[in-house]
């Protein structure tokens, strides 16, 4: 769904209460083509810069809980304003993004919009955020609190060792000790290794 300028009430729907104002002023100002997207399990959010008489253009999951859809539009907006200020010369998520995006969090947190369990995660990342919006294990978990319970999928680090469960292709694994960052996990029937993430939802637990 592409929210259009006189249709962009309807974002109040998605983010939380005391943000629209703050997203708003930017939105309309670099006429960004704002769509609400099904869900995609490798992203959150994306970004296209505006080029050959097209608007910039923001796509976000729509099936997001408010927090979750706000973190990843400021993620976003913070790549828009990182290349309006520096160009496209810049690495995507380098020095210019990470400031950018530090500078955009500094006023959604002066507010009361965030609970403080979220407050507190974005507070200890803002200063190296991670690429992804979906990237930092400790944002990712608090957020996840506040998922409605018919759309909160179980994740690996959930899953007791030797469980098994299936992703989203349809290839069934069983769930390994964890390393450092990853969780070994075996591929059934052949036993190949694969590290995943801990917070990478599964589809369907045997």
């Amino acid at each position: 769904m592409a929210l259009k300028k006189e249709s962009f009430e309807a974002l109040k729907n998605y983010i939380p209460e005391g943000s629209f104002d703050l997203v708003m002023p930017m939105i309309l100002h670099y006429k960004v083509h704002l769509v609400v997207t099904r869900e995609r399990q490798t992203k959150l959010g994306d970004y296209r810069r505006a080029h050959y008489g097209k608007n910039h253009r923001i796509t976000v999951n729509g099936n997001l809980n408010r927090y979750s859809f706000l973190v990843t539009l400021v993620h976003e907006l913070a790549h828009l304003l990182a290349f309006e200020h520096h160009g496209n010369r810049i690495a995507p998520h380098g020095r210019e993004w990470k400031n950018t995006y530090g500078m955009l969090l500094k006023d959604f947190l002066a507010t009361n919009i965030f609970p403080m369990d979220i407050k507190h995660q974005l507070l200890s990342s803002m200063h190296n955020p991670a690429a992804s919006s979906c990237a930092e294990d400790g944002l990712v978990r608090v957020l996840r609190n506040y998922d409605a319970p018919e759309i909160r999928k179980p994740i690996v680090e959930e899953l007791a060792i030797g469980q098994k469960f299936i992703i989203r292709d349809g290839r069934m694994f069983e769930r390994g000790e964890k390393l450092r960052k990853r969780i070994k996990c075996f591929e059934l029937p052949l036993r190949r290794t694969f590290l995943f993430s801990p917070m990478y939802q599964v589809e369907t637990i045997l």
